[in-house]
């Protein structure tokens, strides 16, 4: 599996969806995961360290979005992002779709597996 680590484009937005100690973990679990260079700079995340973590961090946000099975990000996909989705890929982020149901649209569109941050509990609620 191949999880994409795009930069945020969210005007703002200065987290990332994965810090290289979960890179690590997610590495040693078998899985690629793939960053667009710079992703996590302004959380405080070099490219050095994610490299160290075993992450591979190259390409553009296209190549993130085309190669990877699931796309982990911190805020919803902005509208230059649309076009990056590929049909059928797993979508792991805040959504807040009551606000943005343009990309509902789209999310459907394209058939994609769209988990939100907001909607995932444990078994204890």
């Amino acid at each position: 599996m191949i999880v994409g680590i795009p930069k945020e484009v969210k005007s703002g937005e200065t987290r990332v969806a994965m810090t290289p100690d979960l890179c690590r973990r997610w590495v040693s679990l078998g899985v690629t995961v793939m960053l667009e260079p710079s992703a996590g700079l302004t959380a405080g995340f070099t490219d050095q360290e994610y490299r160290a973590a075993g992450g591979v961090v190259g390409g553009s946000a296209a190549e993130i979005w085309r190669r990877a099975d699931l796309i982990v990000k911190v805020k919803e996909p902005q509208p230059s992002e649309y076009d990056l989705m590929q049909d059928g890929q797993a979508l792991f982020t805040y959504l807040h779709l009551a606000a943005v149901p343009e990309l509902a649209v789209v999310l459907l569109k394209k058939q994609i597996l769209a988990i939100a941050y907001e909607t995932v509990e444990t078994a204890g609620g």
